[in-house]
């Protein structure tokens, strides 16, 4: 948990929990997921508490970029009656208690039977108000991470030769982080692979005119980037190149947008999209995924860009932007850069 994202959320405690007494969050961007807790106990009021696995604790501090108080549990020991103890020195015996998304039901579970006076609720409110706008710097470490995937992605294409499979693109795109001092890595699609936005396990090699679909990123500080960018393999198929378009823009998205309301699908689509009630609205067959989703200190989060939602944009928010044509058993076609709100509306990474 960066002190930056610590600050902000007891803030929101403050002013949004106002009947709640604290929220526990996986710290997991630099951790990893694990059945061993690793919890942040914060209060309403006061000073927050990590509770870590005592053999962890070296590992832990190392990681750690502000001063915080630890408390250690032992095997045998139940780490959720050490976070609701940290709490009851504090006098909170009862209210409502956050509990972030991502925590596992086994930690809830026994969260709850820990601290039977509390009411356990979502933190949503909290945690996503949080990390959904970022600050300056955190918006500069994004740009970088974008700016570092599509170095490697340039050099990837340039690279590419008949024959390679999908394994053997995704390893320089590997290699490419690699050299960089990032780790990082893609998602690549070839041929008519591509027409399904997540893949196949089909294996597949390069050929003339193959569509080559490479979506990836990396990490700069915990903050992710998220970009696709879609070739073809020097000599274009003619159908294929004749559906290929300037496809490359933003949605039509300012502050005070709701998130259904964006420019869906983007413009270009609009002839090749129709046509079906599947994907992303009644009338669209060959985009069948919503436009984007929220990114930041994880690659998918709050808040995503689809339609119906009743979320507002505001300045600072961050997300995908991931326009496609999917045509079963002919090809793919996604572009897709990172995104943030700014007062005059979206600008790309």
């Amino acid at each position: 948990m960066r002190k930056s994202s610590c600050l902000p959320l007891r803030q929101s405690l403050t002013r949004s929990f106002c009947a709640g007494n604290f929220a526990l969050l996986l710290h997991r961007d630099r951790w990893g997921a694990s059945e061993r807790l690793l919890g942040l106990v914060v209060p309403k009021t006061g000073a927050p508490v990590l509770v870590v696995p005592a053999f962890e604790e070296g590992r832990l501090r190392e990681k750690l970029g502000f001063p915080i108080e630890v408390r250690v549990w032992q095997e045998e020991e139940s780490p959720t009656k050490i976070a609701a103890g940290a709490l009851a020195e504090r006098g909170v015996r009862t209210g409502r208690l956050g509990v972030e998304e991502t925590a596992a039901f086994t930690f809830f579970d026994h969260l709850r039977g820990a601290a039977p006076g509390f009411e356990c609720v979502s933190a949503d409110v909290l945690t996503i108000a949080c990390r959904g706008r970022k600050s300056a710097h955190e918006l500069e470490l994004m740009r970088l991470a974008c700016e570092a995937t599509c170095d490697v992605f340039r050099a990837v294409f340039a690279s590419l030769k008949e024959a390679m499979s999908q394994d053997d693109i995704g390893r320089l795109v590997e290699a490419g982080f690699s050299k960089m001092g990032l780790h990082g890595g893609a998602l690549v699609l070839l041929g008519a692979s591509a027409a399904l936005p997540h893949g196949t396990v089909q294996p597949q090699k390069l050929k003339q005119g193959d569509v080559v679909l490479i979506d990836g990123g990396c990490a700069l500080d915990g903050y992710q980037s998220d970009v696709t960018r879609t070739g073809v393999f020097r000599q274009a198929i003619r159908k294929t190149g004749a559906r290929i378009r300037n496809w490359r823009g933003m949605p039509r998205t300012r502050p005070s947008t709701r998130r259904g309301e964006e420019d869906f699908p983007a413009p270009w689509m609009m002839p090749h999209a129709r046509s079906s009630r599947r994907g992303l609205r009644p009338g669209y067959k060959f985009f069948t995924h919503r436009l984007g989703h929220g990114i930041g200190l994880d690659g998918h989060e709050y808040p995503y860009l689809v339609r119906g939602s009743k979320t507002v944009l505001e300045p600072g928010m961050t997300f995908s932007n991931e326009p496609g044509i999917y045509i079963p058993g002919e090809f793919g076609l996604r572009c897709e850069d990172d995104m943030a709100i700014a007062a005059d509306g979206a600008r790309s990474f």
